[in-house]
């Protein structure tokens, strides 16, 4: 895997791309802030000594679910007795505050732009529960551009297995090989590789370096939005 500066080289590959497809938290938006509001205001209503996190605290637990979030936030594990009650009570404060802060990274939109003058189409692919990740797509006023929203309980098996990668494919009546799909965990880029897509690494979401993003085995890296505008423009793209 290389910076993106390092694949201009690579623009032959790119003729044939017809979808862009993102992973939602920490890919296409960043979703930090609302999450912690939602898990800060558990701590606070469960009383005790638990401390207050930061966003410092959460950024690098988004990526691994709202379980990884609420096993940081009391210190206690999935099996542990009322786990299952405080992280049904994370999941409703943050849906009741799905959108206060939840905002498109800087730059994001312009991609967006970009993408559809080019008139190609882009979705998102998440693990996030439709429930959750619907409302927050109407909100911040992306369901209506987006050629699919494929969730989290769409299919019967979540990403790192590819079908979620295969049904939006459907859903756009594509093929793999016509796709990139970009996100900000090993799970992503996983599904997409299993799935027969090109994969691009976000790191400008909420992956750390000591992660090894660069062991991942994907196509592209990409450290801003900007990255991603410039590879759409720096790129030949002819529709098949």
């Amino acid at each position: 895997m290389e910076e993106f500066s390092a694949h201009r080289s690579r623009t032959n590959l790119l003729g044939g791309f017809r979808a862009i497809l993102f992973d939602l938290d920490g890919t296409l938006v960043d979703t930090a802030p609302d999450l912690l509001f939602a898990l800060n205001q558990v701590i606070v209503e469960e009383g005790g000594d638990k401390p207050l996190l930061s966003l410092g605290d959460i950024r690098p637990l988004v990526s691994y679910g709202g379980r990884a979030m609420v096993q940081r936030g009391f210190g206690i594990t999935p099996e542990d007795p009322g786990f299952a009650r405080l992280f049904e009570r994370f999941l409703n404060a943050y849906r009741d505050n799905i959108a206060n802060h939840t905002r498109l990274f800087p730059g994001m939109e312009r991609v967006l732009a970009q993408i559809e003058v080019r008139t190609m189409l882009w979705g998102v692919v998440t693990n996030k529960s439709s429930w959750l990740a619907n409302p927050l797509m109407a909100a911040l006023g992306l369901a209506h551009r987006a050629a699919c929203i494929v969730s989290g309980d769409t299919t019967v098996h979540r990403k790192p297995y590819p079908d979620p990668l295969l049904f939006a494919c459907r859903q756009l009546g594509t093929i793999p090989k016509h796709c990139l799909y970009i996100g900000d965990a090993a799970r992503d880029i996983e599904a997409g590789l299993r799935a027969g897509m090109h994969t691009a690494v976000a790191l400008f979401g909420y992956v750390s370096s000591s992660e090894e993003p660069e062991r991942w085995g994907a196509d592209y890296v990409f450290s801003s939005p900007r990255d991603i505008f410039d590879w759409l423009v720096d790129s030949s793209f002819s529709m098949v």
